[in-house]
C-alpha cells in the first residue's frame, strides 16, 4: 500500500512541477492546505477520493493521470 501512496505522491509533485505551481498555489487552486499537499507527495497521507477530485480538477488533468 505505501508504494501506492508514494506512486501517488510522486504524480502530483510531477503533475504540480510540470505546471509551475508550487505546493502553495496548488492547495490554493484546490481547496486545500498547503501542508496537506506536502503531506500527499512525501506519502504521509492517505488522500479521499473527494480530495483527489479537487487536485485533478485544479492540475486540470484525469483523475486517472494521478495514478
Amino acid at each position: 500500500m505505501e508504494d501506492l501512496l508514494q506512486h501517488f505522491g510522486n504524480n502530483i509533485r510531477r503533475l504540480r512541477k510540470e505546471q509551475g505551481f508550487s505546493q502553495e498555489e496548488l492547495a490554493h487552486k484546490a481547496d486545500l492546505h498547503r501542508t496537506y499537499i506536502g503531506m500527499i507527495e512525501r506519502a504521509e497521507k492517505n488522500i479521499t477520493l473527494l480530495n483527489i477530485g479537487k487536485i485533478s480538477k485544479a492540475l486540470d488533468v484525469e483523475i486517472k493521470e494521478l495514478f
